[in-house]
């Protein structure tokens, strides 16, 4: 196969890896975000403290967490055809990325949380801000870094899920290299996937990098 042959097929290939990615990024910094503030807020000691509801948040995001992501796609497949009607192409493969990222990040919303100085928080509460105030306009602006850097580690991580959905028919990037660079041997195919596998995770890095630093120095 030869390079002319090859880069028509990259880049459908690619629309369909961002495609994947940008939708399951979407409901993942929702969900996620909102995941991670509730194991903060219902902690012992929290703006909101309900241990058993907490508890049981923990459990579902380790759960989660724990599931390689592989088995958690054939796992939830009857799921995700009664969501999206079927189990295979870009659409079904959305459904196992989210679940799959919503505790992953979730976690990490969690790390970002508890970084943000206590004192701030209290001088809030004693200026007589709400609980929605605090969460909103101080807690969440405050870790503004750390929830920015944290679905940047998301996203890359989506990118190499998307990569592990194509070989079980998810589309995209992963289903062009197994496809064609390993069932048909096609050596040109598979180092181009890996290069451009490479040079979006570098770009999101980088543009995750910039506007985490962006937000800290303000």
């Amino acid at each position: 196969m030869s390079w002319d042959e090859v880069m028509p097929l990259l880049w459908p290939a690619t629309r369909e890896t961002l495609y994947m990615t940008g939708v399951a990024t979407l409901f993942t910094a929702v969900l996620g975000l909102l995941l991670g503030v509730l194991l903060v807020i219902t902690e012992r000691g929290g703006l909101l403290p309900a241990p058993p509801v907490n508890g049981v948040l923990g459990i579902v995001v380790n759960i989660g967490r724990s599931l390689p992501f592989l088995i958690l796609m054939v796992a939830i497949i009857p799921f995700t055809r009664a969501v999206v009607g079927t189990s295979i192409g870009n659409a079904a493969a959305i459904v196992p990325l989210t679940v799959g990222a919503i505790p992953f990040y979730a976690r990490l919303v969690e790390i970002a949380l508890r970084e943000v100085d206590p004192g701030v928080l209290a001088a809030a509460d004693a200026m007589g801000a709400t609980r929605r105030e605090i969460v909103g306009k101080v807690l969440l602006r405050e870790a503004r870094p750390g929830l920015v850097s944290g679905l940047t580690v998301t996203v890359i991580a989506l990118i190499g899920y998307t990569a592990m959905a194509g070989t079980v028919g998810g589309g995209g990037l992963g289903n062009l290299a197994v496809v064609y660079g390993y069932e048909r041997f096609e050596t040109k195919v598979m180092v181009s996937t890996v290069a451009l596998l490479v040079v979006i995770v570098l770009i999101i890095q980088a543009a995750g990098d910039l506007v985490s630093r962006r937000l800290t120095h303000k």
